[in-house]
């Protein structure tokens, strides 16, 4: 997911596809090894999603089919809630968060809220989409610890948005028949860029 932020340089970034990858229609594996390469993968998206100043990255955004995503609001504005395995440390000491094989249930009675979302893989192109505001999602880290995370409001959005990528849902899936059509002429403009720079590097 994108957000307004300073670019920070870390590991190797990877190359983030766009908008019409087939990769991102597809319905990720679930993780079932949790070693180094798992936890290398993690540093790269880390790296990729903050060279790209967003917010959150998943597996299909770096063309890997996989249940695994990546998510750091520390430098977001925090006009959110979290509970983390029952607690509520600071940020500092979770993020960035690794979250693999995501299980998400919306918290009963909340309301669905309106926001103006982004997404790496679509460039320059923003809508708004309506969302549950608080989620309880119990994953596991890199290292296969399960955790169990209550939150809300931007937190909340950017898990939802990245766990429909590890189902191959995109964030212009979940938007209403107006707001898609004012950002249809950059939709379509970006998956033939994107289909003319895969023929240009297809063998």
């Amino acid at each position: 997911m994108a957000n307004p932020r300073c670019a920070i340089n870390g590991p190797m970034a990877l190359k983030i596809v766009h908008y019409n990858d087939p990769v991102l229609r597809e319905k990720g594996a679930k993780v079932a090894v949790f070693d180094a390469a798992l936890a290398q993968l993690k540093e790269e998206m880390v790296a990729t999603m903050h060279d790209a100043a967003g917010i959150g990255l998943a597996a299909q955004q770096v063309g890997r089919a996989m249940q695994f995503c990546v998510v750091d609001l520390r430098e977001s504005d925090q006009d959110f809630t979290w509970e983390l395995d029952g607690a509520r440390p600071p940020l500092d000491l979770f993020m960035p968060l690794a979250i693999a094989n995501p299980r998400l249930a919306v918290v009963r009675g909340t309301d669905e809220t309106l926001y103006e979302e982004g997404c790496l893989s679509f460039p320059k192109i923003r809508g708004e989409v309506a969302r549950p505001d608080a989620i309880v999602v119990e994953f596991q880290d890199e290292r296969g610890v399960p955790h169990t995370l209550r939150c809300d409001g931007l937190l909340s959005r950017c898990i939802q948005h990245e766990a429909d990528h590890l189902n191959g849902v995109l964030f212009i899936d979940r938007m209403d028949k107006k707001t898609r059509g004012d950002i249809d002429e950059a939709v379509k403009t970006l998956a033939k860029a994107t289909k003319a720079a895969a023929a240009r590097t297809t063998p």
